[in-house]
């Protein structure tokens, strides 16, 4: 196995092409994912490739422009967070069309950026699905990693929570509730808040509304 660092791009997205599978790109298919400009491989496989580059925001960016799915997958794993702008954020969450990025971005690197908090809210009130999903989903991340941050913090998030509660989409609710769980297993002065704005959101009658609600209370409330 190789073990040196691959520092070009070029080199990189020769060695993606060669872990490319048709088989693997057909079962993200199953699960949602957009797989217009996927090659086919796993993210344990490529949190593992992630590890053999030598990282860089420099890098990240011009994986990212391939367009090449599992290349901006890589792009969100080896940037780094404190060269992150505000602007590529805006510019990256533009380009999300399937929700694992999203989910990615978020996770891998957007919550350690000094941007998070604000971006949260920025986005959870945006009209775009996958936009409003990633302000949705950095509220939930940052419940579990965010560890410095105050209650205040997701005590305003849930008002966000229940407003997002009405979006029907699917990859928005999901994520309203991802948000609406993690915020409740924060601590237990945030499960009872949660759960407090999972009754009120169960209240709002819609059949998103309820799935977001009895899914949140059923592991709230154990």
């Amino acid at each position: 196995m190789l073990t040196h660092k691959l520092s070009h791009i070029d080199d990189i997205i020769s060695t993606l092409q060669t872990m490319a599978s048709e088989t693997n790109r057909s079962g993200m298919g199953r699960f949602g994912i957009n797989v217009e400009n996927a090659l086919g491989i796993k993210v344990t496989d490529l949190r593992k490739l992630a590890r053999r580059i030598k990282k860089g925001h420099d890098l990240a960016l011009q994986l990212w422009e391939t367009g090449i799915h599992e290349a901006r997958l890589l792009a969100t794993m080896i940037d780094e967070p404190s060269a992150v702008t505000e602007q590529q954020m805006e510019s990256w969450a533009s380009d999300f069309d399937s929700w694992d990025m999203v989910d990615q971005a978020c996770n891998n690197l957007f919550r350690r950026t000094s941007f998070a908090q604000s971006k949260a809210v920025d986005w959870a009130v945006r009209d775009e699905e996958f936009i409003k999903r990633a302000g949705f989903a950095m509220m939930a991340v940052l419940a579990v990693h965010d560890k410095a941050a105050s209650d205040a913090v997701f005590k305003r998030y849930l008002g966000f929570v229940e407003k997002g509660a009405k979006d029907e989409r699917n990859y928005v609710k999901k994520a309203v509730n991802w948000a609406l769980r993690q915020i409740g297993k924060r601590n237990p002065v945030l499960r009872e808040k949660a759960v407090r704005a999972a009754e009120r959101i169960r209240d709002q009658g819609t059949k998103s509304a309820r799935w977001i609600a009895n899914d949140a209370l059923r592991e709230l409330t154990k």
